[in-house]
């Protein structure tokens, strides 16, 4: 692999194909990246926007370019990691392997009771891959392989590793096949470690969590609940909210699902809720593996939590045996069920502060202790120093500098509820607190919007959260209250003003949440358009055409802007090229004071980045600016 400097992630699509991307890479190599990091680039189904609904995995994307232009797109001076996705195929005739019954016996994960497939969490129309099965295996990976073999890919990422009956025989497989470099999409919750895979690391949900409680005032805690519980009435905790979500789903969208694992236990599900243990564990799932017999220590763990009834604990933890089946399968099913209640349900319930609500976090720790930032860092330092890190992604919630506004909320929280009250006593409410506090909190963190992106975001949400409205049952009069009362926040002159007072301390957010990035032990992924200031909401709306342009003309005056995120990436990235030895060593905390989070990287490099409006750094003698943003401290140096 060339030196994997930083990644800069690209969503193909109908306007950005392999042509248009090669366009980029001079730009990107001006920016200092290393690799261009991609979004699936194999046969979709037609009129795919996204890729992830693969038709034929054995031929790279004719929507795109075809492999000809992919290939130049390889070779034309950075490097490329490509997002692959085994899990699950498009389920329609476009696809050679579902319309062939024998191969669709073989490659899908059928029922054998009904034929209906196992599911990418609830999506009918993707059905699951058995990769467990050496000749699949081969077949849906030559084209990849081919690539990797040849130098044109130099590593993948594995989209939802959870769905496979065996995540770690998976991985070891893909070593064994010659790619040597992969990371995984794995969420991992408060406490879980990644277990000890053959992957250089995850795709960076955890950091960017870190990176964002890291900012959050710990103090405005206690007035901002209590706001929250004032107007949205007062709920459950978030872990019972999680656990009651999760059951509803496990009870309703994955009933054939849980028929599906009854059947499996052959005769002993007897007596056992199978939607109540689903919901019970505490993480995405465990990695039992029944061929093997290996149960390692946090399985056990997550078992012993989950509080399950004796039996089926003992079942599961393979302490009896002959349920292999039902073990896999329950293993591949508990994943979708926490996706769909949490990420798809109770994040869309839980309105206290919205930046703590992203993929893996977990809303109820307000704020993150400077240490334990430390700690994790020194983590990954030490096992995945490869190990990608994020502040916005493709699957983030909200972007990174929608989240630093957010997070600017608990550094003023007395004048945030201010706002609140005079755009009530303005304004009136609505029916639902907990739909009116998410949209002040969604018109501020997203300020300006469109009023089409905004209709369309809260058109998701309330659908989401299932309360107001439903994909299944839309509101859509319901709907339309919530959206006019959304615009009619945005254009009061109070919402201008406030954000306006919040621009100094948004940026500063923002600025050390990219520098942390840039400097922490991993390698930085730049989300398209996200190197000038970003605002963006979950997908689609994070899929919008990036002005390309603008960006090339404000790169190639970037020494005129000192204070742009933009500057601050393109001299980072320098110093990282410059000194790579330094990115390659060692992770020295120092103490800068509570409200600084200060470190060396390989004794050569010093970072300091304010977590405070109020935080004041002095830098030692003996060091040299590499930049040093606006009128605070977010500073990085060099040794003479």
């Amino acid at each position: 692999m060339s030196e994997l400097r930083c990644t800069y992630r690209l969503q193909l699509g109908p306007e950005l194909g392999f042509a248009q991307a090669r366009a980029l890479v001079p730009y990107l190599l001006e920016l200092g990246v290393s690799h261009l990091y991609l979004s699936p680039s194999l046969q979709a189904r037609e009129g795919s926007t996204h890729g992830y609904d693969v038709a034929d995995p054995t031929r790279v994307s004719e929507q795109l370019g075809g492999e000809e232009e992919f290939r130049s797109l390889c070779c034309a001076g950075l490097g490329v990691l490509l997002d692959i996705v085994p899990n699950h195929m498009a389920a329609s005739d476009e696809n050679p392997f579902w319309r062939d019954p024998l191969w669709r016996a073989k490659f899908f994960d059928l029922d054998w009771r009904t034929g209906s497939h196992r599911r990418f969490f609830d999506v009918g129309e993707l059905a699951g891959v058995r990769q467990e099965d050496a000749e699949v295996f081969e077949i849906t990976h030559a084209k990849v392989i081919e690539l990797v073999r040849e130098g044109l890919v130099d590593g993948v990422r594995i989209d939802h590793p959870d769905g496979l009956a065996n995540p770690a025989g998976y991985l070891r497989r893909l070593r064994e096949a010659g790619v040597g470099h992969v990371w995984v999409e794995k969420i991992l919750e408060r406490g879980e470690r990644l277990r000890d895979w053959p992957v250089e690391g995850t795709t960076g949900y955890e950091f960017a969590n870190d990176a964002t409680a890291l900012f959050v005032d710990p103090r405005a805690e206690e007035p901002l609940t209590a706001l929250y519980g004032e107007i949205a009435g007062v709920g459950d905790s978030w872990e019972t909210l999680v656990g009651d979500c999760k059951l509803e789903q496990a009870r309703t969208t994955f009933e054939p699902e849980v028929e599906r694992l009854r059947a499996a236990l052959v005769g002993a599900a007897e007596g056992l809720d199978l939607p109540e243990a689903l919901a019970a564990l505490r993480v995405y799932r465990t990695y039992v593996e029944p061929d093997t017999a290996r149960v390692d220590a946090q399985d056990r763990a997550a078992l012993a939590e989950a509080a399950l009834p004796p039996r089926l604990a003992s079942i599961l933890s393979l302490e009896e045996r002959g349920h292999d089946v039902f073990v896999t399968r329950f293993q591949q099913t508990t994943p979708p069920v926490m996706a769909k209640g949490v990420e798809d349900t109770a994040f869309y319930r839980y309105n206290r502060l919205l930046a703590l609500n992203e993929v893996g976090s977990d809303p109820s720790r307000f704020s993150l202790p400077l240490d334990e930032f430390h700690a994790g860092n020194l983590e990954r330092a030490a096992r995945f120093p490869r190990h990608l890190l994020a502040t916005t992604t493709h699957d983030t919630k909200r972007s990174g500098d929608v989240r630093a506004r957010l997070v600017a909320l608990t550094w003023v929280p007395e004048e945030w509820e201010a706002l609140v009250r005079r755009l009530r006593g303005d304004l009136g409410g609505l029916e639902s607190g907990n739909d009116e506090y998410l949209v002040y909190q969604t018109v501020v963190g997203a300020w300006p919007i469109e009023p089409e992106r905004l209709d369309g975001y809260l058109e998701k949400a309330l659908r989401e959260g299932k309360r107001t409205s439903s994909w299944l049952a839309p509101d859509e009069e319901a709907e339309r209250r919530v959206q006019r009362y959304a615009r009619e926040v945005h254009a009061h002159p109070a919402v201008a003003a406030f954000v306006e007072r919040l621009a100094p301390l948004d940026g500063q957010i923002s600025l050390g949440m990219t520098l942390l990035k840039l400097t922490a032990p991993g390698v930085p992924d730049i989300y398209q358009g996200d190197e000038l200031t970003y605002r963006a909401l979950v997908d689609p709306d994070n899929r919008r055409p990036v002005d390309w342009q603008l960006r090339r003309r404000l790169l190639a005056s970037a020494a005129s802007e000192p204070d742009s995120k933009l500057h601050l990436i393109r001299r980072a990235l320098d110093l990282r090229t410059r000194r790579p030895e330094a990115f390659a060593g060692s992770y020295e905390p120092i103490d800068a004071g509570p409200r600084v989070c200060a470190f060396l990287r390989g004794g050569e490099v010093l970072v300091a980045v304010p977590l405070r409006v109020d935080a004041h750094f002095e830098p030692p003698a003996g060091w040299r600016d590499v930049i040093r943003v606006g009128g605070f401290p977010v500073t990085l140096l060099e040794r003479n």
